[in-house]
């Protein structure tokens, strides 16, 4: 499942930017501004409703440099399917 990494391609303003589970979110040389961050958070919730799962985008850690799920599109892919498949348990 790269849900992530889809969406991510749908919201980068930039058509010519290499996007790969390295691609860094937030931080330096990051790919999406706030705004678009927000944007994003917001496609994947309806993604996980759409396949049947509440993806919480807003605990206290996601914002976080060292330890964010929004670290990179790797980062956000794994942590997307780990809510997913502990929901589905």
């Amino acid at each position: 499942m790269d849900v992530v990494l889809e969406e991510v391609r749908s919201v980068v303003k930039d058509v010519s930017a290499a996007l790969t589970a390295d691609t860094v979110l937030i931080g330096d040389g990051r790919v999406l501004d706030s705004m678009t961050l927000v944007e994003l958070c917001l496609r994947l919730e309806d993604r996980a409703a759409s396949i049947g799962f509440e993806f919480d985008w807003t605990s206290e850690s996601a914002m976080s440099r060292s330890r964010s799920m929004f670290r990179t599109v790797g980062t956000l892919q794994e942590e997307f399917s780990r809510q997913h498949a502990e929901q589905q348990a």
